[in-house]
């Protein structure tokens, strides 16, 4: 006998199955609720796929000037493929300024990010596992390296539950081409399968069928609907016990509701023009990421519990200069945007943004010489940052060594800065279980600690 859970399986990639998922996850009875009163009660995650380099964005290090080109072999074991023998300490290529009251460290080209530096909260002392991307990637958003487990948002959407039943609670925002991993970056592993995010297409229809077809009316909608309710009931008088007949049935109903709400919110000329120019939008190069922050903005604003984006190809082994300059021209002012837009509407103190990749980069290079310079994978020093929601604003948590190739100062694992994410929104890592495999399963894998330091 097929349960209601058997059944999402058997639902394709349309607007059905997206309807079906955020119809269970709002029926279902078994999520535990905050445990304790929240700082956000919404969070959006800036993904920077493929490592941006802490120390060419907001963690300068001047002794890498006095050593640029200066040849030496690395001993340790944390090392990927390309950074065996003879390497090369490389300087950055970009200026740094102090931004804002609070004298945040920014690279000079972050020019937008830098009017709302007041707003950051930086944090240096985060370390990973992997120098692998899909390795990393995986960790960084589910905990596991390896893959398999529900991803951040799906343990938020789980514990918490939705605030919208006609909305998916964890949407993701991705580009093109999807992050190294795939789709397992958003799913929900061992959890039920409505915990999962739902991808929003970034060409075309964001959702397929979210339009009826051509010559197909509301009011033609609605009788199909009611014949359909009427033959599904009588089926299901003669199967019961069978919940998920009745789920299915109910699935149609939210997906008809859902053709009416949803292509209101995507709708982005809703917003006036200021707002719209606010993100870049319209612009290049930043109007596609623009979009997507924007999005973000109108989907928690209508309840969404978790939004993630992506903004890939950071992964730079040479020509950082040029690559990361052409990156941040991308996301520096949508971003920026995106804060500024949050405070404006007072969604800021309720919506916790985090900014980061899946590691940071080293402080030498030596895949090529001349002017090519970049840097390698870095699993031990990167910069996360957060905004809004209950962190402390204004402040630089954290350091890392005078290279820039080591954390040293207020040094956590990921699995403490995932069980303080869970803190802001109201979350216990360690009542946030979910019995699976003999055992209770939690985002942290075996336990974490909250970082207090960025707790305001």
């Amino acid at each position: 006998m097929l349960t209601r859970r058997d059944a999402l399986y058997g639902l394709g990639a349309s607007l059905g199955s997206v309807a079906f998922s955020a119809l269970l996850a709002a029926d279902d009875k078994r999520t535990p609720g905050p445990h304790a009163p929240a700082k956000a009660k919404a969070c959006i995650f800036l993904m920077m796929e493929g490592g941006p380099s802490h120390i060419d964005t907001f963690d300068p290090k001047p002794k890498l000037a006095g050593l640029h080109l200066k040849e030496f072999t690395r001993t340790d074991k944390m090392q990927s493929a390309m950074s065996g023998g003879k390497r090369y300490y490389v300087a950055s290529p970009f200026r740094f300024r102090k931004a804002g009251e609070c004298g945040a460290d920014m690279a000079t080209n972050w020019e937008h990010l830098a009017v709302v530096a007041d707003e950051l909260c930086f944090y240096r002392g985060c370390q990973v596992d992997s120098v692998n991307h899909p390795t990393a990637l995986y960790q960084m958003n589910t905990g596991n390296r390896f893959g398999g487990d529900p991803a951040v948002g799906a343990w938020v959407t789980y514990g918490l539950g939705s605030e919208n039943a006609n909305l998916p609670g964890f949407v993701v925002l991705p580009e093109v081409s999807h992050p190294q991993g795939g789709a397992a970056n958003w799913g929900s592993g061992f959890l039920p399968a409505d915990f999962q995010g739902t991808p929003l297409r970034p060409k075309g229809s964001p959702i397929l069928d979210l339009a009826p077809p051509a010559g197909v009316t509301r009011d033609h909608q609605r009788a199909n609907l009611d014949l359909l309710a009427e033959l599904n009931r009588r089926h299901a008088d003669a199967r019961p016990g069978r919940d998920d007949l009745a789920a299915r049935m109910a699935s149609y109903e939210l997906a008809f509701r859902m053709q009416a709400e949803v292509p209101g919110l995507l709708d982005l000329s809703k917003e006036d023009r200021k707002t719209r120019a606010l993100y870049g939008i319209g612009e290049e190069p930043t109007d596609a990421f623009g979009r997507r922050c924007l999005l973000a903005r109108r989907l928690v604003q209508q309840g969404v519990r978790f939004v993630q984006l992506y903004a890939g190809t950071w992964d730079s082994h040479d020509y950082i200069e040029k690559a990361h300059g052409n990156l941040v021209q991308q996301v520096d002012k949508p971003i920026a945007g995106l804060i500024a837009d949050l405070k404006r509407t007072g969604l800021l103190d309720s919506t916790l943004v985090i900014w980061c990749g899946e590691f940071g980069r080293s402080p030498d290079n030596g895949v090529r010489m001349g002017t090519a310079f970049g840097r390698d994978h870095n699993p031990k020093g990167m910069t996360v940052w957060f905004a809004g929601g209950g962190v402390r604003a204004g402040h630089t948590v954290g350091a890392t060594d005078e290279t820039g190739a080591e954390a040293v100062e207020c040094v956590h694992h990921v699995r403490d800065l995932h069980v303080t994410i869970l803190k802001l929104l109201g979350l216990d890592d360690a009542k946030l279980t979910y019995f699976h495999a003999g055992r209770f399963k939690q985002l942290s894998q075996f336990g974490g600690q909250v970082i207090r330091e960025l707790v305001a």
